[in-house]
């Protein structure tokens, strides 16, 4: 596999791509495929079952996401798509062992942004800060 930073490269200039047209390609899931191989695949399930939130603070605007894992309980992790979950994986195999660029969740998260099919959810910023004082 490429370098972790060309992957990052070639994978955030794949997510501009499909998020100015809407619309992902053969091309775009090749390109994802590579980079992420299972991990895109189960993604593509949670966004296709609907389990992507942003959720936005008001009147800040700031925001995060909220994805359903795929076990049983339907948990919710909190996504920083770009840098962060909350998920076991993401310690495991992304911090712990540099084995992934990003977990399932974090892929969900930038795939339904880029496509367009998340939930938004506004809340106060207080309700925003009380979310993030769990993590």
């Amino acid at each position: 596999m490429a370098a972790p930073s060309a992957s990052i490269a070639v994978a955030n200039a794949t997510w501009e791509q499909i998020k100015s047209s809407r619309s992902v390609s053969d091309d775009h899931l090749s390109i994802l495929h590579f980079l992420f191989g299972k991990n895109l695949e189960r993604a593509t399930r949670i966004v296709d079952q609907g389990g992507v939130r942003r959720v936005s603070g008001a009147p800040s605007g700031r925001s995060l996401f909220l994805v359903v894992g795929e076990s049983k309980r339907k948990e919710e992790y909190i996504c920083f798509p770009e840098n962060h979950c909350t998920c076991y994986s993401f310690f495991y195999d992304i911090v712990n062992w540099g084995e992934q660029l990003c977990c399932k969740h974090q892929i969900a998260a930038r795939l339904a942004e880029a496509v367009g099919a998340l939930t938004e959810v506004e809340v106060s910023d207080e309700q925003l800060a009380l979310m993030l004082a769990k993590l």
